[in-house]
């Protein structure tokens, strides 16, 4: 089985202490890391080093950020197809939209909307972690989200 941590919505100039207590912790045994984008900084990521990271850019990310990752990636697991991808405009109907912009795939990672999704569609499972950074509001309803690769792909949400 392959395990992988998924986050997105970071919103953070550089890695905090509590993005790396996540990385130690929540994330220690993974196999991969996700970024769904908005890290705001490249830097971001050197919270999960030692861990092989894909990350994409996302609407909120400074130049040196979308200058330097995808804004979609396809991510192979085992026979699976994951795409990876923020996401941008309203939250409704954001799968959908998100769904045309990507060649065929197993799952979908996404970001943007702040609000966690783990459902199945069409036999394609879109999951969203939520964000790190939590809701626009307030900065409630932090989570993050785990990814178990098998004989099928299942998610879970981890509410921080």
């Amino acid at each position: 089985m392959t395990k992988i941590g998924v986050i997105s919505d970071t919103h953070l100039p550089g890695p905090s202490e509590r993005l790396c207590r996540l990385a130690d912790h929540v994330f220690v045994d993974v196999d991969l890391v996700l970024h769904a984008g908005d890290l705001i900084s490249l830097d971001v990521l050197k919270a999960f080093s030692g861990k092989k990271v894909i990350a994409v850019y996302g609407n909120m990310d400074r130049s040196e950020v979308t200058a330097t990752l995808p804004e979609q990636d396809i991510v192979p697991i085992g026979r699976f197809r994951i795409g990876l991808i923020h996401g941008d405009g309203a939250p409704r109907g954001i799968e959908e939209r998100i769904k045309k912009s990507l060649p065929p795939v197993d799952a979908i990672v996404y970001g943007h909307t702040h609000k966690a999704s783990n459902h199945i569609h069409d036999g394609i499972l879109y999951f969203n972690p939520g964000a790190f950074s939590g809701s626009f509001l307030l900065g409630r309803n932090r989570s993050v989200g785990i990814l178990s690769v098998a004989d099928r792909i299942q998610g879970t949400i981890i509410n921080l």
